[in-house]
């Protein structure tokens, strides 16, 4: 759903021109292929080369795709790209503003960076809607932290207001899985599935819901 989500919201701007992009943090490579597979020319980068063995399976049938193994705040030369993808990163790091600088400082004026990441407001209010709320007075931190829950949960309004003090203008904002992670029942069958996917695309552009999905979205613009 999420990778449903993040590339209709991409789709205005992929089908304006064919792109040069750079995805940081890319892993598996699945979105790298839906972006190939419309045209456009990537370079794939990850820090875990484990991980990217497995996006070198997956890509196989298109050897003009570039995989590097580096990590985030080693990669140079983005000014090369018209487009800079960076989903679901920001949280894994002990520095997420710090990266978004360097990000920023190596960005080409005029290009986009395409940008999601665990939505830290969200959150809180799920684990409020569970009842959860001994891990809310905790931060949204316990001792044995589980490693597939992010350490560095992003609250969108910070992380805006820091993107346009870098120079950036905001070209679309969404949520993503606006609905579907407070659901008691998930969808069980296509057809459930389809009627939340629907909602999801009607009402993750619009507020009040967009600042509800798990992950936020933005495309930016740097100026």
């Amino acid at each position: 759903l999420r990778h449903i989500l993040l590339l209709d919201a991409m789709q205005p701007f992929l089908q304006a021109r064919r792109h040069q992009i750079i995805e940081l943090g890319g892993g598996t490579g699945i979105l790298t292929k839906a972006l190939v597979e419309q045209d456009h020319h990537v370079t794939l980068t990850d820090a875990s080369e484990q991980v990217l063995e497995l996006a070198r399976e997956l890509l196989a049938p298109y050897p003009d795709v570039n995989v590097w193994q580096v990590p985030l705040q080693d990669v140079e030369h983005l000014s090369s790209y018209s487009m800079v993808i960076c989903h679901a990163v920001l949280e894994w790091l002990a520095e997420p503003f710090e990266a978004l600088t360097h990000i920023s400082e190596k960005m080409a004026p005029g290009s986009l960076l395409s940008l999601s990441f665990f939505n830290r407001d969200a959150a809180l209010f799920g684990n409020a809607v569970y009842g959860n709320f001994a891990y809310i007075a905790k931060g949204l931190k316990v001792k044995n932290q589980v490693r597939l829950n992010p350490d560095n949960a992003l609250r969108p309004a910070q992380v805006i207001d820091y993107l346009q003090a870098l120079g950036f203008t905001i070209e679309a904002k969404a949520g993503i899985r606006c609905f579907h992670d407070y659901m008691n029942d998930k969808p069980q069958s296509d057809d459930k599935f389809a009627e939340l996917l629907d909602a999801e695309r009607q009402y993750g552009k619009q507020e009040p819901f967009c600042w509800l999905g798990k992950y936020f979205y933005l495309m930016l613009r740097k100026t």
